[in-house]
């Protein structure tokens, strides 16, 4: 019961920010349209794009760089959406809806109650010592000044986030929606509503389901952006969430299970990429350790730092396998992890035969086993870092998931004294 409100509580503050984001617009277009008028000149209106269509994102240092991106490749997590980009491929991403068909539509009085945000206290920040770098140079402002400016600031920020989520859910793979018949058959009304209650835009083209999927999406990420709003939302969590929402038909459920999942992914959707570049710098060794011909040619390639595989790492190789699949190697890597919880360790997988021990990492093993199935192909055939990243990115529906798990097993057992 505590878990449904405090849900609640979250998706009245998302809508209490759509609300003032979308007064904001509209007072920002008509002050434009009155300059316009008094200029004579309404071109600059008519031409500029509505915010609503910009999907720009936060940026990785790296990528504001310019070293992580090949012009067609899926670029990283927090890469800009509106263009081509790492982990854009199958365009996926799907999911959630309850409250949006209750809740949002409460009456405006509810909306504008006295009651205590309760993200404010997910938001609030203690900025001492090391941090304060980060912040905006505000001068001699005084401390209400500066609380009235950063909040202006996460509004901002979250707006960014509502923009960036809504493209990525109507672009989501339609693959997931037909797993739960119930959400398939959704009535056209019923997911009508819900897309307006988030905002929702440029979806007419979309079937009923797909519509509801989208607004789904929206509704649980924009929750959780005001949950955790150090990561907010970054292109490829829709990814993760998408499987979830297949199986889980009640919002608030499906939004904690993505809490949980994100305790252990987030670290990937960090600006400062310490969590990817550990897991590319494991999948880097591992082949290292397998396969030197293989590494010698990557090192001649200047891709020895494995970038190829980010996406995969980001999205746990969401992109690259079906909803079956996907489920699949989770729930393999899951019973990996809840093993070593267990106190399974490596040490005792021996004596209770085991084929293989218990490994957090097994994932990145799995992304390993990957390269090494190419190995031929990549040496004999691919002389640059975007070929290969091609090859990993266009290796949606080859893959079986039974031989990868087995052989990211054998790697396991074979170098898990050396990685």
């Amino acid at each position: 019961m505590h878990c449904r409100k405090e849900y609640e509580n979250l998706r009245k503050q998302c809508r209490r920010k759509l609300k003032r984001n979308d007064r904001g617009f509209k007072a920002k277009e008509a002050a434009e349209i009155s300059s316009a008028e008094v200029s004579g000149d309404l071109s600059q209106v008519m031409d500029s794009p509505r915010l609503e269509d910009v999907a720009s994102s936060r940026r990785s240092p790296s990528a504001e760089q310019g070293n992580l991106a090949a012009e067609d490749s899926d670029c990283p997590a927090q890469a800009p959406q509106g263009s081509d980009s790492i982990l854009e491929g199958d365009g996926g991403s799907v999911v959630t809806y309850e409250d949006g068909l209750a809740g949002d539509t409460e009456s405006s009085d509810s909306d504008s109650s006295e009651e205590p945000e309760i993200a404010e206290s997910f938001l609030a920040t203690e900025f001492t010592g090391e941090n304060d770098f980060h912040l905006p140079s505000w001068g001699n402002s005084s401390p209400s000044e500066i609380e009235s400016k950063l909040k202006l600031q996460k509004d901002e920020d979250f707006a960014t986030w509502q923009r960036i989520m809504r493209v990525d859910a109507v672009r989501a793979n339609g693959e997931w929606i037909m797993y739960s018949p119930s959400q398939a058959a959704v009535p056209e009304m019923k997911a009508r509503r819900l897309a307006e209650s988030v905002g929702l835009q440029d979806y007419d083209h979309l079937e009923p389901n797909r519509i509801f999927h989208a607004a789904r999406l929206v509704t649980i990420l924009e929750a959780y952006a005001l949950y955790d709003p150090e990561i907010g939302y970054c292109q490829g969590m829709s990814d993760l969430l998408s499987p979830i929402i297949a199986v889980m038909e009640e919002d608030f459920l499906a939004f904690w299970c993505f809490v949980g999942f994100m305790k252990k992914a987030r670290h990937n959707f960090r600006l400062d990429e310490v969590g990817i570049r550990r897991q590319l710098g494991i999948v880097s060794k591992i082949i290292k350790c397998k396969d030197s011909h293989l590494y010698k040619h990557l090192e001649k390639l200047q891709a020895e730092d494995c970038f190829f595989v980010y996406r995969m790492v980001v999205v746990l190789f969401r992109r690259e396998l079906d909803l079956d699949q996907t489920l699949c190697l989770w729930e393999v890597m899951w019973a990996d992890q809840a093993a070593i919880r267990a106190g399974i360790a490596r040490s005792a997988w021996g004596r209770m035969r085991l084929r293989a021990p218990p490994s957090d990492d097994l994932l990145l093993y799995a992304i390993a086993a990957c390269v090494l199935q190419r190995r031929k192909l990549i040496i004999e055939k691919y002389s640059s870092m975007d070929e290969i990243m091609r090859e990993c990115n266009s290796m949606a529906g080859q893959l079986d998931v039974w031989k990868l798990l087995d052989d990211a097993h054998d790697l396991v057992v074979n170098l898990h004294d050396k990685i």
